[in-house]
Order: C-alpha cells, then structure tokens, then sequence
C-alpha cells in the first residue's frame, strides 16, 4: 500500500510537470499560480509580496494597482500572452507524463506480481485512474490544485483502489508456495516483493525522465523568455517581483 501511494505521487508530480523544470530548465518560482478567464495570479504565503496579479498589462501588488509606464505595460501584457500560450504545451507534456508513468507501472506490476493482471481489474482501474488525471490535468488553472488535502485524499483513493490487488496477489502466491513447500519459490516472491517496495518509484522517475527530457527541454527556451520578460516587473516602490529566475 505505501509502494502505490509513492507512485500516485509520482504521477501528481508527473501531472504537475511531467518532468522537474527547476532540473532541465534551472528555472524556479517561490509562487503559486493561477489563470484565470480575466489576467493571471501569483501567490505565495510569504515574503511580500504576497500576491501579484497581471490583466492586460495592468499589474495589482497585494491589492494595490502599480502605475507603470507604457513600455512595462505592454511586457506585463506581454508575458501574460506568453505565459498563457505555453499552457497547452505544458498540459500536453503532463499528460504523457501520466501515460508513461502508467505503462511503467503496470511492466513493474506484470514482473513482480503478475496474477494481479490476470482477471483485467488491474488494468481497468489503473485506466480509470490514468483517465481521471487526465480530465484534472485539462480543467486544472492552478498549481494548487496538485496540493494540500485535496489531492492528497485522492492519492489515497488511488492507493485503496489498486493496492489490495498487488496484496492479493503477492498473498496468494506466498500461500501456494507455502503449502507446496517450494522454498526457492518463497525466496524468489520475497525478492520480487522487495524489488517493488524498494525501488518502484526510482525506476518509474527514471524512465519519466528519461522519455520526456526531449520535451521539457524543448520548453526551456520559452520559460527563460518569459523569466526575461519578468526581470522588468516591480511594486510601486520599484522592488522587483521575482515571479519567475533562471539560476546560472
């Protein structure tokens, strides 16, 4: 059970970005954001400011409309447009990202425990999950939507959902080993079960990694314009907003 909670995180995480941006782009945030139909949000707890908020090259810091001159206007709307047209192009990544972690998955589960797949409920419910990410990566604005309770009650769906199959599994066959005597077998099923609580998650991450490093790649020269584009934006006391930095 604790084995397939570390993979539905793995596939938030991989929903999130589908790969870690900060590593392949050395890009970081210490906001959240939401887009919204009118202008988009940047939010944090702390420092101040807390939040920033950019509409059509207006910019509001915690409440309060910054004056700027035309030029910071239209880099303000500037990177909205931008922000917003890699969207699509992120939720296209997130998604493959799900798709790969679930078919990575599944190849862990048929060598480990191949019984769970026999009767096709594995399968069906693994599909269940994998569409339902999907249909969240699709409605989903905000990176707080990946966070807190919410989706931490929902990894804990997926993990009641589909541990008890592997458990079963693994459970039946120790019980026929048992029972026949068969120490090697006992042996062998110990080493399996250990391969999956040990190293499932690692070797998921890496094959995500590794198939989808291409794509995010591709992204980086995007994400280091719109940190471009950011650089310029400040409060109405002209501190900068450091909404998005590129380490060196």
């Amino acid at each position: 059970m604790r084995i397939l909670l570390s993979v539905a995180l793995l596939f938030a995480s991989s929903a999130v970005a589908a790969q870690d941006l900060g590593t392949a782009c050395h890009a970081s945030s210490s906001y959240d954001l939401t887009v919204r139909s009118r202008g988009i949000l940047f939010d944090r707890p702390q420092p101040a400011p807390r939040q920033v908020g950019l509409d059509d090259g207006s910019v509001v810091v915690d409440g309060r409309t910054v004056a700027l001159r035309p030029d910071a206007q239209d880099q303000a709307a500037l990177f909205e447009r931008q922000l917003r047209a890699l969207l699509p192009r992120l939720r296209a990544v997130a998604d493959a990202g799900v798709d790969t972690a679930a078919r990575a998955v599944r190849e862990e589960v048929a060598r480990s425990a191949p019984a769970a797949l026999q009767d096709g409920e594995f399968d069906q419910k693994l599909s269940g999950h994998v569409a339902e990410l999907h249909a969240r990566i699709a409605r989903s604005n905000s990176t707080h939507d990946w966070q807190g309770d919410a989706f931490e009650s929902y990894a804990n769906g997926m993990v009641a959902d589909l541990g008890p199959l592997v458990a079963a599994s693994l459970t039946s066959d120790a019980v026929d080993l048992a029972m026949n005597g068969d120490l090697a077998g006992a042996a062998a099923l110990r080493d399996r079960a250990s391969s999956l609580s040990t190293g499932l998650q690692a070797r998921v991450q890496a094959r995500v990694n590794r198939e989808l490093r291409p794509r995010v790649q591709a992204l980086c020269p995007d994400i280091r314009r719109l940190a471009e584009l950011s650089e310029g934006l400040t409060d109405d006391h002209g501190r900068p907003l450091n909404l998005l930095q590129i380490a060196p």
